[in-house]
């Protein structure tokens, strides 16, 4: 499995997203449009950051109008234009946001202003200065104090910026690290974290397969298994054909070909012993049948 491949797919279907390119504008704002978000109640918001004609943080996301402190809802969604105001406020940064807008449409521009006290935070526990960007990525990630204290609890290495976000964009927390841990699945290193949060690894997704004989798999084993969407079910499928104790690379290989208990089935005649399991392949490539 290609990893950058799998948590880059993953993080797309993030609820937040930010990105780069290059843009020339004011590197002391970022320009904002609202307009709702389709059958939700939530506002969807993008913000665009450009710094100084060289890098840009595009982040979109869907916030409840409370969130939004300070938008007259009403004024928003009324016919015509006026003007408008609101702030997010986050343990990373704040912003504040200025423009015009009606007809459920918005625009305008927001000043960016990082927290000092998160700024510190992040230089005393040895992560580091963020630049700006990063600071605003952080922001738009909505990280948090209690993750870093969490990792630092688990005894994890001190991730860097690029590691904090990437969980934070995850939504990694205490709680998902401590059941892991409980579970008997402490990830070895941060990116292993982001790897199986990226995947959607679970405590309960785990406990699946250790009741179908499948406990204390090895970590590379649950990636490759998340990643191909294999399930406790298509295990028990081959269990009933006879196929007991299939080593992780098996069903691997089994899946990755699409050969699957009904595929099997359909592929042996009624009355007639199962073939070995590495014929199961020629079966498939070459359509045989028993």
């Amino acid at each position: 499995m290609n990893r950058p491949i799998a948590f880059a797919a993953a993080l797309l279907c993030a609820a937040v997203t930010v990105s780069s390119a290059c843009m020339a504008q004011s590197p002391d704002w970022v320009r904002f449009n609202l307009e709702p978000q389709r059958n939700s109640g939530k506002i969807q918001a993008s913000f665009r950051a450009d710094r100084g004609g060289r890098d840009r943080n595009n982040w979109s996301t869907g916030f409840m109008p409370s969130e939004l402190i300070g938008l007259e809802v009403s004024s928003f969604r009324a016919a015509g234009t006026r003007p408008l105001h609101f702030a997010i406020a986050r343990e990373a940064g704040r912003l504040d946001c200025n423009g015009s807008g009606g007809n459920s449409y918005a625009s305008g521009n927001c000043r960016f202003t990082p927290n000092g006290q998160f700024l510190q935070l992040l230089a005393s526990r040895g992560i580091g200065r963020p630049t700006r960007d990063e600071a605003f990525a952080l922001m738009a990630v909505n990280a948090r104090r209690d993750l870093i204290d969490a990792v630092s609890q688990a005894r994890y290495p001190t991730p860097t910026i690029s590691d904090l976000t990437a969980l934070s964009a995850l939504n990694v927390d205490g709680r998902y690290i401590r059941e892991m841990s409980q579970a008997g699945y402490r990830p070895r290193s941060i990116q292993s974290l982001i790897e199986f949060k990226a995947l959607n690894i679970t405590p309960q997704w785990i406990g699946g397969f250790a009741r179908v004989g499948y406990a204390n798999l090895p970590g590379n084993g649950l990636v490759q298994m998340k990643a191909l969407n294999i399930t406790p079910e298509f295990v028990v499928g081959y269990q009933r054909l006879g196929y007991r104790n299939l080593p992780v690379d098996t069903l691997v290989q089994l899946k990755a070909l699409n050969i699957t208990p009904e595929f099997v089935r359909s592929a042996v005649a009624a009355g007639k012993p199962m073939p070995p399991v590495d014929d199961l392949v020629e079966m498939k490539i070459f359509g045989r049948k028993r």
